[in-house]
């Protein structure tokens, strides 16, 4: 059992507010940032923090979310704890600096509240927002609970800063069903704060006018893939850095992260694998059908960049059948991002279960209980017979 070194104290926030906060006892030397529904609480509790002077942050205004991240790279290139937050088309527009962000290897983090793309316009949750980044180089934490979304945004901070990784990390939430849900949570003495994040000291900086440094110099065919490759070996290691701080993370709060949650995943004959705040909705439908003697099961992933393909695959390995939501799609026409990443994390497996992938909830769209029960109820089927009618579908449509 884990025991609590630092003082909580319960308070009901919405996912925003429980975000800027964290924020807050943070207190990034920079923050750069435009407001975007609806993720725009988060920016607007912040800049009254820097306001009211509860925080010595530099608040910068800008123009668009291009200007917001150029903002946040040139101060991290300065040497700054940067921060910032963004949803949907603010994402989007953000996309040539993500990338710069992390081939320059500045630990950035960004609260990335989702939200369905344009078009049609249409301002309630998906993932289709940080499913399109998912590939751009940032780490990527997925949070289904406001205190999820509090806890990781600290250790984001570490996980990005590690002297290993050095690599950007956006902590995501479910626009509106978590951004704007009232929910208790526990948070941490500032003190504490301070002490887990510890101070930022980059080894370079461009104020360091004593050991003068380039960023953003050209390479050629002898340099960039050898520079492309080194960053892709550390945003690998980041796997093991992020179980390390979620451990000492449980030995100050009680609260233990990991790569990913098993619920009742132990004797299930059947698995789902969702992110964010549907696993909550689907965890009430396996509760449901075990007390009927359906063994069912739940794969919520924490981390899905870096994929943690191998602990998928060793969680997975003894399930009958596997069904894989999510809530975006990939427009290749084989299903979304999580059921390709799944399905081929399972393929190295000696006895592989059949994996099916369905899509749920864009655009807001709501995903209840008996929806979560109908996927379940489905996938024993798919289990018992082992025949699949469809390997990928919508459902609610």
């Amino acid at each position: 059992m884990s025991i609590v070194k630092a003082a909580t104290k319960a308070v009901a926030y919405t996912g925003n507010s429980a975000v800027a906060y964290a924020m807050k006892q943070i207190d990034p030397d920079v923050c750069a940032a435009y407001p975007i529904t609806p993720s725009t609480q988060v920016v607007e509790e912040f800049s009254g923090y820097a306001a009211d002077g509860e925080v010595s942050t530099e608040f910068v205004t800008v123009e668009s979310e291009h200007s917001a991240m150029s903002a946040c790279i040139g101060a991290a290139a300065a040497g700054a704890r940067v921060m910032t937050a963004t949803s949907s088309q603010g994402l989007a527009l953000m996309w040539e600096m993500l990338y710069i962000a992390s081939g320059l290897r500045f630990p950035v983090v960004m609260a990335t509240v989702n939200r369905a793309l344009s078009a049609p316009i249409n301002i309630h949750c998906d993932h289709s927002d940080s499913m399109g980044a998912r590939d751009s180089g940032w780490i990527q934490l997925y949070s289904e609970t406001v205190q999820e979304a509090y806890d990781n945004i600290f250790q984001a901070v570490r996980i990005a800063e590690h002297e290993t990784v050095l690599t950007p990390a956006m902590v995501c939430l479910d626009g509106f069903i978590t951004s704007h849900a009232i929910e208790s949570l526990f948070l941490i003495e500032d003190s504490k704060v301070k002490e887990f994040i510890g101070e930022y000291s980059p080894k370079h900086s461009l104020l360091d006018i004593e050991n003068p440094v380039t960023y953003g110099a050209m390479t050629l065919p002898d340099t960039y893939m050898d520079l492309k490759h080194e960053q892709s070996r550390a945003i690998a290691r980041a796997k093991d850095v992020v179980v390390q701080v979620g451990k000492e993370f449980g030995e100050l709060t009680g609260r233990t992260y990991g790569l990913m949650e098993e619920y009742r995943l132990d004797d299930a004959d059947v698995a789902v694998v969702v992110l964010n705040s549907a696993a909550g909705t689907t965890k009430v439908a396996v509760d449901e059908l075990r007390r009927k003697g359906m063994k069912a099961g739940l794969l919520k992933p924490r981390l899905y960049r870096p994929f943690p393909h191998e602990e998928i695959r060793e969680a997975l390995k003894g399930v009958k059948a596997v069904c894989v939501l999510d809530r975006a799609d990939s427009m290749s026409g084989f299903g979304g991002p999580i059921f390709t990443d799944v399905r081929s994390a399972l393929y190295e497996l000696p006895e592989k279960p059949p994996v099916v992938g369905r899509i749920f909830g864009l655009g807001g769209r709501d995903f209840k209980v008996k929806d979560a029960a109908a996927v379940i109820e489905d996938l024993f089927k798919v289990a018992e017979t082992g025949k699949v009618d469809a390997l990928t579908k919508y459902i609610g449509v």
